[in-house]
């Protein structure tokens, strides 16, 4: 039986650093200890250390993403193709600002 959670709310509003993002990452995800900290230790993290939610809100996307253009095309890249390879085990993502509803966000 697939008891996973059924969603995980990230807010990336005030990640103005790669080292930022990884730090609330992992604090959110509940990496180990370990987690490296880089894109390979997170591809790592999310699809054979930490159980993945069922769907995983971004909130606060479109500022994170013109604050680090690099790291938001990383991360993006991650959970889609996480979700490609892995689907029954992987995070649908849905990408929205702080003030829109639950089911208004888009990818």
């Amino acid at each position: 039986m697939d008891e996973r959670r059924e969603a995980i709310e990230i807010d990336l509003s005030a990640v103005t650093t790669p080292g930022e993002l990884h730090t609330v990452l992992a604090s959110a995800l509940g990496f180990p200890d370990f987690y490296g900290r880089n894109w390979a230790a997170f591809w790592d993290a999310i699809t054979g250390l930490v159980e993945m939610p069922r769907r995983l809100r971004l909130v606060g996307w479109a500022g994170f993403a013109a604050q680090l253009p690099d790291e938001a095309r990383h991360l993006r890249g991650c959970l889609a193709d996480a979700l490609t390879q892995f689907p029954e085990w992987s995070a649908a993502v849905e990408a929205v600002e702080p003030s829109t509803a639950p089911d208004d966000g888009g990818w």
